[in-house]
């Protein structure tokens, strides 16, 4: 029987998608060993998301809202997360293995003396006990995991989670006290800058995505031929390894084994041929759409629908029947 606390990522005051992974794992660990899961707040607006949380069939929602947290630093959350793991007798504790998890986790880890796993694809139950799958060497083999000490901390990919729907109900909502710590304070939160700024959504947290790849030449191909379909979409916009090391967008916007990792309801591939580093990073799509002159390109062997063209030509006419339908209603 687990008993697992999900952490909940906030970002502008607002719940953020990928906590929605972590709660479909916690959901799926609850019910394998017949435990319960309850959901920490933290942070800036925490209170305010409190209600939206509460419809999740967590046992209940902790919340802790408070001015020490305005701005996410590790050494500030991570006594918090800890004390409360500590105090509810959670047995895991799970994050999304975004940035904001990647940072958190290993710091809640080594205040609870807890076994990791990070970056997870699955999770297995046998009676009371847990397992983990997570990929390795760009997904070409797969770990299995155990965890053997009392407390466990997770990351878990957002691509390879569902995002968690409402279950009705509504749980109860509590405040959790804050731990300070005099060493927390020599770390000082200056700013947060955004290297890329856009109306657009953000990369992982978008149902579309339209990437593009070297094919497009330069930077002005990118602007000229592939935003126009970004934004005819209403989609996040994406580039490979190649096109970001070529400095024709800057390296937020890389998808891949080292970029973000996304699974989007739709993902259009704009001339990357789709190497095993790029191809980790969008698989799990629910429709890849790709584009290429290459017939031959790896790319088509995940996609649901390719196009074998020169993408300069039927980019803009892709664009402009995109344009005519939504203007049809």
């Amino acid at each position: 029987m687990a008993k697992i606390l999900v952490v909940a990522e906030l970002g502008n005051g607002t719940l953020k998608k990928t906590t929605l992974s972590a709660i479909t794992f916690a959901r799926t660990a609850a019910q394998g060993t017949s435990g319960s899961f309850d959901i920490l707040a933290l942070g800036a607006g925490a209170e305010s998301v409190a209600a939206q949380l509460a419809g999740f069939g967590a046992g209940s929602v902790l919340v802790g809202d408070d001015a020490y947290l305005a701005n996410y630093v590790g050494e500030r959350y991570s006594p918090t997360v800890a004390a409360v793991a500590k105090s509810g007798g959670y047995d895991v504790v799970v994050i999304t293995a975004s940035a904001f998890g990647k940072d958190l986790a290993p710091r809640v880890a080594a205040r609870l003396d807890a076994g990791f796993a990070s970056d997870i694809s699955r999770v297995e139950t046998e009676g009371a006990k847990l397992s983990y799958k997570r990929p390795m060497y760009a997904g070409n083999a797969i770990a299995t995991m155990v965890v053997t000490t009392a407390v466990q901390v997770v990351t878990v990919r957002q691509a390879e989670f569902e995002a968690a729907a409402p279950s009705g109900g509504s749980s109860a909502v509590s405040k959790v006290a804050i731990e300070k710590q005099a060493s927390a304070d020599r770390v000082e939160f200056i700013a947060f800058e955004e290297s890329v700024k856009s109306a657009r959504p953000e990369l992982t947290e978008a149902s579309a995505v339209v990437s593009g790849g070297r094919a497009l030449k330069s930077a002005e191909g990118f602007k000229t031929v592939l935003e126009p379909l970004v934004d005819a979409f209403g989609a996040a916009m994406g580039a490979s390894r190649a096109a970001c090391d070529a400095g024709y967008v800057p390296n937020d916007l890389q998808v891949g084994q080292t970029g973000k990792v996304v699974a989007p309801k739709l993902y259009i591939a704009v001339g990357i041929s789709g190497a095993i580093q790029h191809l980790a990073g969008m698989k799990n799509s629910k429709v890849i759409v790709a584009i290429n002159k290459d017939a031959e390109a790896p790319i088509f062997q995940v996609a649901d629908y390719g196009l074998v063209a020169d993408l300069f030509k039927v980019v803009p006419e892709l664009t402009d029947a995109v344009k005519k339908a939504k203007a049809e209603g």
